[in-house]
């Protein structure tokens, strides 16, 4: 199977509120690899990489824990370049 990478951006209440751990936490759970960190527009990005299925599986999952607090996702498909290792958070 190919590894996929989605770079997602998030809007709304998703700064200050555990969402970036939330997300590491998801992805160390579902071996996503890839990175999560907050931008200076107030959203959140985050570059993934695993499996189509998995990835969306992530994304649901994030959905689902932020349902109340996310105004907007906007999800871009690339192909991997499988050079990312572990999921952290940028600071």
């Amino acid at each position: 199977m190919q590894i996929k990478q989605a770079s997602i951006f998030y809007s709304g209440i998703v700064q200050g509120v555990g969402f970036r751990y939330q997300s590491r936490t998801i992805a160390l759970s579902m071996n996503i690899r890839g990175w999560v960190r907050n931008l200076p527009d107030g959203r959140v990005e985050i570059v993934a990489q695993a499996q189509k299925s998995d990835l969306d599986d992530f994304i649901n999952a994030l959905d689902a824990s932020f349902v109340g607090y996310i105004k907007n996702r906007q999800v871009c498909w690339q192909d991997a370049d499988e050079t990312v290792t572990g999921f952290n958070i940028i600071f």
